[in-house]
């Protein structure tokens, strides 16, 4: 490596002394200002931003200095969050076309969530990528509610009668509600007129007063007429109003059952409610109600709810009154049922019915005897089952309910299914269950019913591979873990006189490994020694194939030479499957990752030093102009002026960067020239801060004003050889400034 640096260093020395140092201007952002609306007479920039639907049309100043930006780039509005954050930052407005225009507005729109009082805007440049310092602080608010708002106690339907009571010191809520996207606002609450602390959209009130609420929209709340509704909340005590237990809660079709309040003779006002609705008018003294089961829809919850003076509105806990003719019955047994011959099946059920009554019927018919919860089937006795619970005494007798229906068949033949217990993809699994999936009893006229959850047990099993019985594999599900059992599987399946074989199943396992691979680079550099890429298996005696982008590679080196930039990988075939290996990318060299904190030309004060560090590389190495090694690391430290080269290293690519160190001049802008063309003092040459320097302007006007030089990068060569004084003593003045600001400004005489 160090013999290829000797003849390559004097060669990049001359390159460099040849095309001298390029050092890189950089544009100066401000920050955004607010600007008058040109669209509205006599306005002003301004202060906060109250928009709505009917108005939304803000200007904003921005200046920037020179040098110009290049000419694809795009100057770019952004806002912050309500607090001034801009990590997700809203772009308000772009504009291409003020590329050479240092001072403009630009137009926005401020977005509908927009409510707080500390957003701050910025102006990024795409081409080259700057940001401009934020702007100051200010109130912007999106008004997309300008009509008074409506309030409830949490739990109504609406806001009522406008009235609330909170009872025995405890508290309600109260809510703003019928408001799209409600949480998102902030809030004023009133009590009596007073404004209250809290700010969401409901609030816990405690105390009697008027309460109110509008929305907080900050400096702009002016704007926003939302104050809502009144609610008058008022306080008193609650009585513990309640039901007494009724005799009976489960009524028969006639019966009548009196309800009664556990209060009574104090002058309230009682309303009785029925599943939550008032079934009587409010009525003083009301204490009673009677439920008549006559009334088709008597069944429900009953409540009585009270109020009076001193009393709070008060409602009792609910009574449930039932209806005795209602009841369930439940299937106890499978919907389908086998019956094999000398193994007979019971059929069952269960009621909450008192005092029942049982008859079964078969394919419609009364089944003889047939009496209780239960009933015994045979082989012979095929058909489709169910049972009528009938109640019995009183008005509820005429009441019947079927159970569902059971189908029980006497089979044929079965028919065993197999499947895969979970998802299978031939060679995509290292292992996989296969069970008895489905077993239908097979009629003799080729019906099929599914039996499966009342036979899968009662089966005897025996699993093939390749029709060949495996030894011990007689459950009705088997697990295959391991390539040495591919194959294709089977079950036979015995069932006193039945015998059954199910379909199959071919089952193509892989090797359960995972193939590693990695290189000693993922970068390429063209022309430049071939990245190694190997696999943490151990390939020899495997089969196996490389892969870039998909196409398979001609080679069979078990460690791969990468001489191309794409996407690699390795498959390996085991037992008739692919296993691949993870992907790794490779892509080219970009000698522009690598980066230095100082120019090229590093620029200190004779006596002191200057440290440059470079980054993005995995190894440095910095010459003399006599291709000495000054160091190793990532940085050097320049003591004396010369000619510099540093090596980068990213893998096997190399970058060479160029330096030039010259002391900072110490002697002052020259105010007098003789160019009397001796060789000395003929120019005006300025300290080199100034000089050669594509950030620094130089401008010289004539002592009339007229502007004679004005040039970036300034060569200290001025004036001309065959420039023309016609005076003895002449007069000139001179600016020195970058885009921010005047550096040096003065005279200079020309003695000829």
């Amino acid at each position: 490596m160090k013999r290829k640096l000797f003849y390559r260093i004097p060669f990049v020395l001359v390159v460099f002394l040849m095309l001298g140092t390029l050092q890189v201007a950089a544009q100066v952002l401000n920050k955004p200002i607010p600007a008058d609306n040109p669209n509205l007479a006599g306005n002003s920039p301004w202060t906060a931003a109250c928009a709505s639907s009917t108005f939304n049309e803000y200007f904003v100043n921005f200046t920037w200095g020179p040098p110009l930006v290049n000419s694809d780039n795009e100057f770019i509005l952004e806002l912050s969050d309500a607090s001034g954050n801009f990590g997700s930052a809203v772009e308000l407005a772009r504009l291409s076309d003020k590329n050479t225009n240092f001072d403009f507005e630009f137009q926005m729109a401020i977005p509908t969530t927009t409510r707080g009082e500390g957003y701050r805007m910025r102006v990024r440049s795409t081409s080259p990528a700057m940001t401009s310092p934020v702007s100051d602080p200010y109130a912007m608010y999106y008004i997309d509610v300008d009509t008074g708002l409506t309030i409830r106690q949490s739990g109504q339907a609406d806001f009522g009668d406008g009235t609330a009571q909170v009872c025995d010191g405890n508290s309600i809520t109260l809510e703003v509600y019928d408001l799209p996207n409600a949480g998102t606002y902030q809030y004023n609450w009133y009590r009596s007129g007073t404004l209250l602390s809290e700010k969401s959209e409901s609030i816990s009130a405690t105390q009697a007063g008027m309460y109110n609420a509008e929305i907080d929209y900050g400096s702009c709340s002016g704007s926003g007429n939302t104050l809502s509704n009144l609610i008058d909340v008022s306080t008193g005590s609650s009585l513990g109003i309640a039901i007494n237990p009724p005799t009976k809660t489960a009524l028969c079709s006639g019966e009548t059952e009196i309800l009664q309040a556990n209060i009574t003779g104090q002058g309230l006002t009682y309303t009785w409610f029925k599943d939550g609705s008032a079934i009587t008018t409010p009525t003083v003294d009301d204490d009673s109600y009677t439920v008549d089961a006559s009334v088709a829809g008597f069944e429900g919850d009953y409540q009585v709810e009270i109020f009076g003076t001193g009393a709070c509105v008060e409602r009792s806990a609910a009574i449930t009154i039932t209806n005795a003719g209602n009841f369930t019955v439940t299937r106890v047994n499978a919907a389908n049922l086998v019956v094999l011959p000398g193994q007979p099946q019971t059929l069952s059920v269960t009621t909450d019915a008192s005092a029942p009554t049982y008859q079964w019927y078969r394919d419609g018919n009364p089944v003889s005897g047939a009496t209780g919860s239960s009933i015994t089937v045979n082989d012979t006795e095929t058909g489709t089952y169910f049972v009528r619970v009938s109640l019995t005494g009183g008005s509820c007798s005429s009441t019947s309910i079927d159970s569902d229906a059971t189908v029980v068949v006497s089979p044929a033949s079965f028919e065993l299914i197999a499947d895969y217990a979970t998802s299978y993809t031939a060679c995509g699994n290292t292992s996989i269950v296969l069970q008895i999936a489905t077993i239908n009893a097979v009629a003799s006229d080729g019906s099929r019913t599914d039996v499966t959850s009342s036979l899968v047990n009662s089966f005897v099993y025996q699993w093939k591979k390749d029709g060949v019985n495996i030894g011990g594999a007689t459950s009705n599900s088997i697990s295959l873990t391991d390539t040495s059992e591919n194959g294709s599987y089977e079950v036979d399946g015995v069932l006193s006189t039945y015998n059954a074989t199910s379909n199959q199943l071919p089952v193509q396992l892989r090797v359960n490994i995972d193939i590693s691979i990695t290189s000693t680079s993922l970068v390429y550099c063209a022309g430049g020694d071939p990245v190694s890429m190997d696999s943490a298996l151990d390939l020899n005696g495997e089969s196996f194939q490389w892969e870039r982008d998909g196409a398979v590679l001609s080679t069979t080196d078990i460690t791969l030479a990468v001489n191309a930039t794409g996407t690699y990988r390795l498959v390996v075939s085991r037992g008739g499957c692919d296993i691949i290996s993870n992907e790794v990318v490779i892509s080219p060299f970009d000698d522009s990752s690598i980066t230095m904190d100082s120019p090229a030309n590093v620029v200190f004060p004779e006596g002191s030093s200057r440290t440059v560090t470079a980054s993005g590389g995995t190894a440095y190495q910095w010459f003399d102009v006599n291709n000495t090694l000054l160091s190793s690391t990532d940085s050097y430290t320049f003591t004396e002026e010369g000619n510099f080269v540093l090596i980068a290293t990213v893998g096997s690519c190399e970058v060479v960067r160029q330096l030039t160190a010259e002391y900072l001049d110490t002697f002052k802008v020259p105010n007098v020239i003789t160019v009397n063309g001796d060789g000395i003092n003929d120019l005006w040459v300025i300290p080199n801060s100034y000089s050669n320097d594509p950030e620094v302007n130089i401008i010289i006007y004539s002592d009339q004003g007229e502007e004679i030089l004005n040039e970036f990068n300034y060569q200290n060569n001025w004036p001309q050889s065959s420039t023309v004084f016609p005076k003895q003593n002449m007069v000139f003045f001179y600016k020195i400034r970058n885009a921010q600001e005047v550096l040096k400004q003065g005279t200079i005489t020309i003695i000829r």
